[in-house]
């Protein structure tokens, strides 16, 4: 669906007590990468949802999650110290713990319990296979999502992330939409070596691979289906009449999704809002054959990133590295072989937030179209009783997102059954509800 200038605003805002926001609030959401934390002095400023907070680790190694500006007089608690429990403020030394509770306020008088009326407000927080995820929302929080990434053994996970020029709506929105593959990530020739892995993968035990696939087979009929996180995107691709190749991807409502990267490896990514104009994806890499190479998977991304923002290295001031010569011989895009960066070009070039006014949907837009009335419905009505996924989160299951080929018109039973071979065979993942 095409929206008007007012859903636009209400689809894209995720602050304090916006509509959008409210919603977002109802879900757990990553605050900061496990690694962010793991140096001598694990404290790191965090905007998330448009708010300024600060994440630190205390000495038994609980994290805190509070407002950044002390309670106080508002100095900036991201340069506080780590010490006697939890996080001081080197202004007044006021010391606050995980929770946000003041400890102490040592500039007082002797015998004051002054302390015992403060609070520094703060959020709750768990980390789980690498990310430290944050509730915003009101009342106690819920059990994590019972999705795989989630419930694996840490071994069989990688974490990263990294940031765009956007709004999060524009983030998740390319990964909604399977279309845009067969051009956007489409390689000229079949032997270039550092394209990705799901898209070098091969497709069952046909020989081929998903980029020659994705490339001949560009006009896909792409059907969503309802689940109990959100809804499944079904991409069918006739290939030379020969076979069907079946890809299964996924919207976890409302900002993550979960795509196939080979045959033993899935994505799942978020796509959060830093503030309304900028956000974070965060991606976690969840393995169902041998642990992940967690050092080899990290050398392989830190070197296209800025630390400690995690902003890609190359990006609109640098015309997100096109080359017209590249474009005419090797990528469609002609701005090299990482993906992540066609990516960002999608996403960033429209502008921070694209006027949704005028764009001209097409009938590959489902799962656009799909969302949106998704988060336009949970918007009107935000109660959490009612949204997507919030009852009985633990309960969530998967999601299945894989390739798989067939040579009739089985098509679910095709990627169901290749999806409960994979889980079968690696001794962790449950079945599937959905």
């Amino acid at each position: 669906m095409s929206v008007d200038a007012g859903q636009n605003r209400l689809l894209t805002e995720s602050g304090p007590g916006t509509a959008g926001g409210v919603v977002l609030r109802n879900y757990w959401q990553p605050a900061a990468l496990t690694e962010e934390l793991t140096d001598d002095r694990p404290v790191v400023p965090v905007r998330l949802l448009n708010e300024d907070l600060v994440l630190f680790r205390d000495e038994a190694g609980e994290f805190g999650l509070v407002q950044r500006r002390c309670a106080h007089r508002g100095a900036d608690l991201s340069y506080g110290r780590l010490e006697d429990g939890g996080l001081r403020c080197p202004f007044h030394g006021w010391l606050f713990d995980v929770s946000g509770a003041c400890l102490e306020t040592p500039a007082e008088p002797d015998g004051s319990v002054f302390h015992t009326r403060v609070r520094q407000p703060g959020y709750p927080v768990v980390e789980r296979n690498g990310i430290v995820w944050a509730w915003l929302g009101d009342g106690d929080p819920p059990d994590l999502p019972g999705f795989d990434c989630l419930q694996a053994p840490p071994e069989q996970v990688f974490a990263f992330k990294g940031m765009w020029d956007c709004n999060w709506l524009q983030a998740h929105e390319v990964g909604i939409d399977p279309a845009h593959a067969s051009y956007l990530h489409r390689f000229l020739e079949n032997e270039e070596e550092q394209y990705g892995l799901q898209f070098r993968a091969t497709v069952a035990d046909t020989g081929l691979t998903t980029t020659e696939v994705l490339r001949e087979a560009a006009a896909p009929k792409v059907t969503t289906e309802p689940t109990s996180y959100g809804f499944r995107l079904v991409t069918l691709r006739d290939f030379r009449g020969e076979v069907t190749h079946v890809r299964v991807t996924n919207c976890l409502f409302p900002n993550a999704i979960t795509i196939p990267m080979s045959n033993d490896m899935v994505i799942t990514q978020w796509h959060v809002p830093i503030d309304d104009l900028t956000c974070y994806w965060y991606s976690m890499f969840v393995s169902y054959g041998d642990p992940v190479d967690r050092d080899k998977m990290r050398a392989q991304r830190i070197d296209a990133v800025e630390l400690p923002t995690y902003r890609p290295v190359v990006g609109r001031a640098e015309n997100w590295g096109f080359d017209p010569i590249e474009q005419i011989t090797s990528t469609y895009t002609g701005m090299g072989p990482d993906i992540n960066i066609h990516d960002q070009w999608a996403v960033e070039s429209p502008g921070p937030i694209f006027d949704r006014t005028q764009e001209h949907l097409s009938p590959s837009d489902v799962g656009i179209r799909t969302h949106r009335r998704m988060l336009l419905a949970a918007i009107r009505d935000p109660n959490p009783a009612n949204l997507i996924g919030t009852a009985t989160p633990s309960a969530l299951r998967g999601p299945a997102a894989i390739d798989a080929v067939t040579s009739g018109d089985d098509y679910d039973d095709c990627w169901r059954s290749s999806e409960g071979s994979r889980r079968r065979a690696c001794g962790w993942a449950p079945a599937l509800t959905d």
